[in-house]
């Protein structure tokens, strides 16, 4: 399966195959031209995958190396990112060369603001490895580093090209491979009223997911690939794909980044913004229940504890949305499609109301 990004300036392709990891090299040759080639992953990664995508870089005359950071979200901040400054300078990468994003959700933000920083931004492509950059991190070109607990080192530059081999998803443990779903159920939501159908069909265990992965990931990255074509850079619809980040994003910050994995806390975003949203008449009525319901059936949490309002008001007053004394809320006024809300500030306080 083969998606196209089609934007004016950096159009490029999703290849979606079971299998294709091993088939890296001969991907990337038909991108590059035969160059230095950077992996940058995180050392679990490193460990299942890391030599295989080295030896195929390398079969189709690519010069390879790999760095690899401590896994986990404490480790996406500046201090990593000079050290792969540090490394890239050490083997001689120029701005010829390229930088291959290998893992999971914070491989994909910070290789790819690496690539976008480093003597002024050099090409590079994601291989997403969880559920979770596989339909949402490796696509868009949004990339980052954390500085003071808040993501303010922040950049739009788009790949090269994404290669996802669902296959690689039966490696990841049970809590990491639901976590996706977080945002799965999002796109179904906000776009895609068969992907919410397919859903709807399954029975929500670990193995449906790995059976259905192709297609969900297929309609997952294909919402995410129309959003990004018509707002590039984050002005309009394109946020639209925040829905249940709002108060997500707050989640995460106040519980400490890590403890709450990021689909967990859009699925209790989603739940918290629709209960307060269905009651004042900005969603219809009984959709909260169908989200708890299709969160719960695959093992998505839906509330959070302990629940402190006014922790998360002030993280949310921190939110990219917020825009003076006012913040841009996503909503579901009906199944499959999403709409916006600017509401005062001082009106989020309702929606964090348990």
């Amino acid at each position: 399966m083969k998606l196209n990004v089609n934007l004016p300036h950096h159009p490029y392709d999703i290849l979606i195959e079971k299998g294709s990891l091993s088939q890296a090299g001969s991907w990337l040759s038909q991108l590059w031209q035969p160059q230095k080639v950077v992996i940058v992953t995180d050392n679990r990664v490193a460990r299942l995958y890391a030599e295989k995508v080295k030896l195929s870089l390398e079969a189709a005359g690519f010069e390879t190396f790999v760095f690899d950071f401590l896994e986990g979200e404490a480790s996406k901040n500046l201090k990593t990112v000079n050290k792969v400054y540090e490394f890239l300078v050490k083997v001689g990468l120029t701005r010829s060369d390229g930088i291959v994003a290998l893992g999971g959700g914070v491989c994909c933000d910070l290789a790819g603001f690496v690539a976008s920083t480093y003597m002024r931004g050099i090409h590079f492509v994601q291989i997403p490895t969880s559920l979770t950059a596989q339909v949402d991190s490796s696509i868009g070109g949004k990339t980052g580093s954390y500085a003071l607990g808040q993501e303010y080192g922040r950049d739009f530059s788009q790949p090269d090209g994404v290669l996802i081999d669902p296959e690689v998803l039966h490696t990841l443990g049970q809590r990491e491979l639901i976590e996706g779903m977080g945002e799965v159920v999002k796109y179904g939501l906000i776009e895609d009223k068969e992907l919410w159908d397919e859903l709807s069909e399954m029975d929500g265990s670990p193995e449906s997911i790995l059976e259905h992965a192709e297609s969900i990931i297929y309609h997952s990255c294909d919402v995410k690939r129309k959003i990004v074509v018509e707002d590039e850079l984050d002005n309009g619809v394109r946020l639209y794909l925040n829905f249940g980040h709002t108060i997500g994003h707050a989640i995460e910050a106040t519980a400490g980044y890590g403890k709450v994995m990021h689909g967990e806390a859009v699925a209790i975003g989603m739940v918290q913004v629709s209960r307060v949203a269905e009651k004042k008449g900005l969603m219809p009525a009984g959709i909260t229940e169908n989200i708890i319901h299709m969160c719960q059936k695959f093992g998505l949490p839906v509330v959070y504890q302990p629940w402190n309002e006014n922790a998360l008001y002030q993280a949310l007053t921190h939110d990219k949305k917020a825009r003076g004394n006012s913040i841009k809320l996503v909503l579901v006024p009906e199944l499959g499609s999403a709409s916006i809300h600017q509401i005062p500030l001082e009106e989020m306080k309702e929606f964090l109301k348990k």
